[in-house]
């Protein structure tokens, strides 16, 4: 069920980005609209994990939650790597080897 919530709403998240910033289709937004839609994905990412991280005990819970360590694991690989695609794969190895050792 969670999968299928996250593809669903990275689809539609890349559909409306697509279809508003692709300079080749004729519909032209304002600057401030562009500028706007620039921070759809990154408040839905937060959205979407911030209640996985903080869970059912808030942030005296994150100390002993895997998953506070696995994101601090992946916003060191996006600080370093500087390939988007090879950051992603690299967090997701390194997210799912941090679930299997803390767990």
């Amino acid at each position: 069920m969670i999968w299928l919530l996250i593809f669903t709403l990275a689809g539609i998240v890349f559909f409306n980005r697509y279809l508003l910033l692709e300079p080749r289709l004729p519909i032209r937004l304002p600057n401030v609209v562009r500028q706007a839609l620039q921070y759809s994905a990154p408040c839905l990412l937060t959205a979407i994990c911030g209640p996985i991280l903080l869970g059912d005990t808030g942030l005296s819970g994150l100390a002993s939650n895997p998953y506070t360590y696995a994101a601090l694991f992946s916003i060191g690989c996006a600080l370093v790597i500087k390939s988007m695609l090879l950051s992603v794969l690299v967090s997701l190895a390194g997210f799912y080897t941090l679930l299997y050792l803390l767990n």
